[in-house]
């Protein structure tokens, strides 16, 4: 996927405006020798009218960070705020309002509703709450999104792109705090993703929203205005301002240090399999790892 066309810069969030945060975040399953530490004692904040991109190799928690952040996962140390408001330790139902209210998803999936036209998936959220929409806010979204000639269409009348603008406009029609998207390209051919970004980034810039994505794509990551890079549990770097060669050139640095630990690895489990004559080299190379 491309790089977006440069735009000007943004102009700084005030010093106060922190859609979430998390302090000392981890996130642990299993127990014992089998305990699996996704995240790691993270300390993050997302900047209020923002786009904020996760990356990371595979396994790194860049999903379970986000469904923490949302509240769709218990933690298990640390604390979280969506905005002023805690919600470690809130209890399910404060949490589903919470997410209902305060928070829009978009997943790689779309869960959009068949037997329902695109208009009503969009309302659909609110409909459930008994509230209603903003009349004004609701035309602005499907305007922006380019739906206006779509409302009436079921999703098996839609395309894979337009299916995902109406789940872009679902997420945005109750004027949340956050939206979280998960891999919101995934199933979508380039230039539906590049659609997509575009009006992810247009929700920000022109509506003020906050978006926080989680992404494998450089491309797509450069149409944030901040990426954060995950590895083993805890945020490693960042890059503001991203194209989509710099991070790339960010990305393989994790894919020569993967390379090299898997090596090493090798070399230990080559020795190991010599028998304990070969104990002392082999724990000469674990230090090597432990180095590394």
């Amino acid at each position: 996927m491309s790089s977006p066309a440069v735009r000007p810069a943004p102009v700084p969030p005030p010093a106060d405006g922190t859609a979430a945060r998390a302090r000392g975040l981890t996130k642990a399953y299993g127990q014992g020798e089998t305990t699996v530490l996704a995240l790691d004692a993270v300390d993050v904040d997302i900047a209020r009218g923002r786009f904020t991109a996760v990356m990371g190799p595979s396994g790194s928690g860049k999903s379970t960070l986000m469904h923490c952040l949302a509240g769709l996962d218990s933690v298990s140390a640390g604390r979280v705020w969506l905005g002023d408001t805690e919600i470690t330790g809130l209890r399910e139902r404060e949490l589903t309002r919470l997410r209902r209210d305060r928070i829009g998803f978009m997943f790689q999936s779309f869960n959009l509703i068949p037997t329902l036209n695109a208009l009503e998936n969009i309302t659909l959220p609110m409909d459930i709450a008994g509230r209603k929409p903003d009349p004004a806010w609701l035309e602005q979204v499907i305007d922006t999104l380019g739906l206006r000639d779509r409302l009436t269409h079921r999703p098996a009348q839609l395309s894979g792109g337009q299916q995902q603008r109406v789940a872009c406009a679902r997420a945005l029609a109750s004027r949340p705090e956050l939206i979280f998207a998960d891999e919101p390209t995934g199933n979508l051919d380039s230039r539906a993703g590049l659609e997509v970004l575009g009006f992810l980034r247009e929700a920000v810039d022109d509506l003020g929203q906050t978006v926080v994505m989680v992404t494998h794509d450089p491309g797509a990551a450069a149409h944030s205005d901040l990426v954060l890079f995950l590895a083993d549990g805890r945020i490693v770097d960042e890059m503001p301002r991203p194209t989509a060669e710099a991070v790339l050139e960010r990305m393989k640095r994790f894919d020569v240090v993967r390379g090299q630990v898997d090596d090493v690895r090798g070399r230990v489990d080559d020795l190991r399999s010599r028998g304990d004559d070969a104990r002392g080299p082999a724990d000469g190379v674990r230090g090597q790892v432990a180095e590394d």
